[in-house]
């Protein structure tokens, strides 16, 4: 067996800390990072860019060409739950054409935010599809909604909507959106093993309420260590089965 996961789904509340895992980890040589987080070459495939990029097409079918918006509503609402899905299907799509032409020692990181009112992670996870769910961990990084939206704040920057450590949403979308999440109930049928669309997945649950990913440095490499030993654990344990 390698030493490092092959996928790793990250999930949270949007700005509790996932951008900033992943951007401390990319700052660790490969060796240290397989060694200490069991986590190779990182290819990062987010659902945010695909959403911004509806967004834009929206703006520009309807600003320039006079046509009917496609995704989402003027307000920045989608126009269709199965949206919500359509991104994770996009994850998964994407997922294959990487896994085509993978390098060896890499682990594809997927990273998504889902709230209970668009169906949650319990809806979101089987569209991943069974390719990537039998071989997937799953780190879930716990913050408040309080904390959720103190940090979704304070990241925003107006210059740079775009942006994948900068972008924000509203109060106003927040709380429709975000305030409410499935993970715990998701979760709940098992302390180790997400149990979604036939297949046991090993997840962990990475406390982040005091915000350790935003000072960053070895605390939050110490700490994702420590998360990521208990989740490699747990898959090497499944794997055996």
């Amino acid at each position: 067996m390698n030493s490092y996961f092959p996928v790793l789904i990250l999930n949270a509340r949007p700005a509790a800390g996932k951008s900033e895992i992943i951007h401390a980890l990319s700052g660790v040589p490969q060796e240290e990072r397989i060694q200490r987080f069991h986590i190779g070459s990182m290819h990062v495939l987010d659902d945010f860019p695909m959403l911004w990029t509806w967004f834009e097409e929206d703006m520009l079918l309807e600003s320039v060409f006079q046509h009917p918006r496609l995704h989402t509503t003027p307000d920045g609402y989608f126009l269709y739950e199965d949206l919500w899905h359509l991104l994770i299907r996009r994850l998964a799509l994407e997922y294959e054409k990487w896994h085509r032409d993978r390098f060896a020692e890499s682990t594809a990181v997927i990273e998504f935010s889902r709230g209970a009112a668009s169906g949650g992670y319990r809806k979101a996870y089987p569209h991943l599809g069974t390719t990537i769910l039998k071989q997937a961990s799953a780190l879930y990084v716990q913050v408040s909604y309080a904390e959720s939206l103190r940090k979704n704040r304070a990241r925003y920057n107006p210059d740079r909507p775009d942006s994948i450590l900068e972008h924000g949403l509203s109060d106003a979308k927040m709380e429709r959106l975000y305030r409410d999440d499935d993970w715990g109930d998701f979760s709940s049928a098992d302390p180790q093993y997400l149990l979604t669309a036939g297949k046991k997945v090993p997840y962990v649950t990475f406390e982040n309420e005091d915000d350790v990913t935003t000072r960053a440095g070895e605390p939050l490499l110490q700490r994702l260590e420590t998360a990521c030993g208990t989740l490699w654990d747990r898959y090497r344990a499944l794997q055996a089965v």
